[in-house]
């Protein structure tokens, strides 16, 4: 048994944002239909390939049963308004408007069934002067003001490393508030609406810069405690190029490791000059290679720091390996490849092989004889 075992979900997302959201919801039990427009959606099309399937589409996709239809039809129309019927959830990442233009909006939604669950990511709301503005995760990052918290040694905005207002402002958002749905829905017995803004969802990482905001201070990035101007929280290179990273915010841990590296004693109170401690310890880490601090740092449990792992390294980590993380295989082809883990507990979580995503329009007997 799983959480959600028999709940029902009419995925009309593409790309991202939604499938990763729907892709959670199916690993906790649900049944999720992915409707795809004749052709299949774009992801379909995304490199790399294996055997002329998409890995991309396929990680994000596994579980799912997909259904291709031309919901603009009438034809189409009257399928999709069937396939409601019997389903929990529609979710949906159409720009506002879309689903009232294909008579598909909460309102038609609730004609169709009273406890439906709408849930609508979009990149700005379902209302303000930008709701219909085109952009995408780094337009949003940047919009928010999250983009320039983050600077290179140039001052310029750092690239993110993932794509923080798809995943983190998107995905995880609508999934908190599709179970919130369920519980109410359960006591209410009334159809709720989700209006999924990626560029709202940003705002709580800037806890720390928002907060500051009280005092007049705005932060213009690389100035706060955890993000740069700390030496305690920092990242140091190594002789050979490699980095270390350093999270020593309590004393404990800060005093810990400057015993472990011999910082000089003038530097050790770095309420003094932060930028001095800072360019001391630049000088000590840089002093030796990665392998020298990683040996050291081996035998520290109490310091908060560590060597930056390349993603291979990380994947190898016997505490990765231990946690079972990425033991679930999907087949792609004639090919196993990792299914991509979501957040879901361990107790929920595959740690076999698992489905794969759907052929395009597969689930379509399956579904339309029935309607």
């Amino acid at each position: 048994m799983k959480p959600l075992d028999g709940i029902k979900v009419i995925d009309l997302s593409t790309l991202l944002p939604g499938p990763l959201a729907t892709l959670i919801l199916a690993e906790a039990g649900a049944e999720v239909i992915k409707i795809e427009r004749p052709g299949g959606e774009d992801m379909r099309r995304s490199p790399p390939f294996i055997e002329g399937e998409s890995v991309l589409f396929g990680i994000l996709n596994r579980g799912k049963r997909s259904i291709e239809l031309d919901i603009k039809s009438e034809e189409g129309h009257k399928k999709i308004v069937s396939l409601i019927k019997s389903a929990d959830i529609v979710v949906d990442q159409f720009r506002p408007g879309v689903m009232e233009r294909l008579c598909l909006d909460f309102k038609s939604l609730l004609k169709i069934k009273p406890k439906i669950i709408h849930c609508s990511i979009t990149g700005y709301g379902q209302s303000g002067p930008k709701k219909l503005v085109a952009a995408h995760d780094l337009n949003y990052m940047a919009e928010s003001g999250l983009l320039s918290l983050s600077r290179e040694k140039d001052g310029s905005p750092a690239m993110p490393n993932t794509q923080i207002a798809d995943i983190a402002g998107g995905s995880y958002p609508a999934v908190i508030n599709i179970l919130l749905a369920l519980r109410e829905v359960e006591k209410t017995g009334q159809g709720k609406f989700l209006d999924i803004s990626m560029t709202d969802n940003l705002f709580p990482f800037m806890w720390m810069a928002l907060g500051l905001t009280t005092n007049n201070y705005y932060s213009k990035g690389g100035d706060l405690q955890l993000t740069g101007a700390s030496p305690r929280y920092s990242i140091y290179e190594t002789l050979d190029k490699g980095y270390i990273a350093l999270g020593a915010l309590e004393e404990k841990f800060w005093l810990r490791f400057c015993e472990v590296i011999n910082l000089p004693k003038e530097f050790i109170n770095d309420k003094i000059n932060p930028n001095s401690s800072k360019e001391a310890i630049i000088k000590l880490i840089k002093d030796k290679n990665t392998e020298y601090w990683k040996e050291i740092l081996a035998k520290e449990n109490n310091i908060c720091c560590s060597i930056v792992s390349s993603l291979k390294e990380a994947m190898s980590d016997t505490q990765i390996i231990e946690r079972e993380l990425l033991t679930a295989n999907m087949q792609l082809g004639n090919k196993k490849i990792i299914a991509m883990p979501t957040p879901l507990a361990p107790i929920w979580r595959p740690k076999n092989i698992i489905e794969s995503a759907p052929k395009l329009g597969e689930a379509n007997a399956f579904y339309m004889e029935k309607l």
